[in-house]
């Protein structure tokens, strides 16, 4: 009986530190099942501890329960971060001496986000960090940082970034098709969502391609671009089957694109004065660590942004009402921009989601909110024009780069 007793709130608590984890983590429509084994086992243990202990023997087990706990939390968080990517890549039937069908096919790759709450992204952009040595969330603090990722999804209802990415897939092939192009197939790809790069590039190699150009619609030269092309690149494709691969690289250099900020700006400034129009250019940020490993990513977002400024004040907007933040680990934020253009006299203050492709949580929900902490008069417009989504010169910036790289000799 005496053994038993030690061994309840051990117990108790071991479970109890699994299923915070599962709490913070599971989808939205199983998270109320492990709050209530929470509260379940919280209020058990607390009659274990009324009922069995007392004087010294109550401290030790109060100290004996929290060592269980941390290791029900621990190893939980571990086995939540060790999941696997289910995301299924089909089989490579193509014969090796196939030379296909004679025709092109377009990798259209992005980085992708699930519609609704699904942290395997996360999970493997974790992992990734780990293995290369790079200083990111703490392991005891990543249930905590998808339990957020998972409100905003709440907040928000629904990422629009996967159906924005169809939209903007389908207006790509329109155009070429209106330009005379029958021949080339486009494939859509995304890093975090389904499918990934290697399984578009395997469809495409099974279905006669006999060139492949990918296109990164990303905006820098990333962890984020290195990731796919490591994956397309494990298939071995040109050696293996004879079919060339080439990459468009991203958009950071596309004139084309920095001219869709300009043009967004004027169809919504509604006959307000250009001199009391703020335009903020909001870019995602990356740790100064990051930095060393990877250089390219502030130095584009950056350069491109300032392009785009540059664009803004020859089309007549005032250079000092024009100006950077950055969402993350940078700064200044979003806030105090927002509350210096106020202070010169700003009107309606327009923000993008500059470095974003496609309707996402960090344009429907991130900066948003960060634009609103400012604080500013109710006549104040803040005016979210979000990410690049299916903008026509947007879609101009894409094929631009896919042409560029199809004229580039094999």
């Amino acid at each position: 009986m005496a053994l038993l007793k030690w061994m309840i709130p051990p117990i108790l608590s071991l479970l109890t530190g699994g299923f915070l984890v599962q709490y913070l983590t599971q989808h939205p429509l199983k998270m109320s099942y492990y709050l209530g084994g929470i509260y379940f086992n919280f209020f058990a243990l607390l009659a274990a501890f009324y009922f069995g202990f007392s004087g010294w023997d109550l401290v030790i087990a109060v100290l004996l329960s929290l060592a269980f706990f941390a290791a029900g939390y621990t190893l939980t968080t571990r086995r939540f971060l060790a999941r696997e990517d289910p995301r299924p890549v089909p089989e490579l039937i193509r014969d090796k001496e196939d030379s296909g069908q004679g025709h092109t096919a377009v990798i259209y790759f992005t980085h992708g986000e699930p519609e609704t709450y699904d942290p395997i992204g996360w999970i493997n952009q974790f992992n990734e960090f780990d293995e290369q040595g790079i200083s990111f969330v703490p392991l005891v603090a990543r249930p905590f940082f998808c339990h957020q990722l998972r409100k905003k999804y709440l907040k928000v209802g629904r990422s629009d970034h996967r159906r924005m990415h169809h939209r903007m897939l389908h207006a790509l092939e329109e155009t070429c098709r209106a330009e005379g192009d029958s021949k080339t197939r486009f494939y859509v790809s995304f890093l975090d969502d389904n499918p990934r790069p290697d399984a578009a590039v395997i469809q495409a190699l099974n279905e006669g391609a006999s060139r492949i150009i990918v296109a990164e619609v990303f905006l820098t030269i990333s962890n984020h671009t290195a990731e796919g092309e490591e994956l397309i690149k494990e298939l071995h494709v040109e050696e293996t089957y004879g079919v060339p691969v080439s990459y468009t690289g991203p958009l950071y250099d596309s004139q084309s694109l920095q001219e869709m900020f300009v043009h967004r700006v004027n169809q919504h400034r509604d006959g307000t004065d250009k001199t009391r129009v703020g335009v903020l250019l909001v870019g995602h940020g990356q740790p100064d660590e990051w930095d060393v490993e990877w250089p390219t990513e502030t130095e584009q977002e950056t350069s491109f942004r300032e392009e785009v400024m540059e664009r803004l004040a020859a089309d007549g907007y005032l250079p000092r009402n024009l100006s950077l933040a950055w969402m993350e680990f940078k700064s200044p934020k979003p806030a105090q921009k927002v509350e210096e253009f106020v202070s010169q006299g700003v009107e309606k203050v327009f923000y993008f989601s500059a470095a974003i492709s496609a309707d996402a949580i960090h344009s429907q929900y991130d900066v948003p909110a960060l634009v609103e902490k400012a604080q500013v008069p109710s006549d104040i417009s803040l005016i979210n024009l979000g990410a690049w989504n299916d903008d026509p010169l947007v879609i101009q910036a894409i094929k631009e780069k896919i042409d560029r790289c199809r004229d580039r000799p094999l």
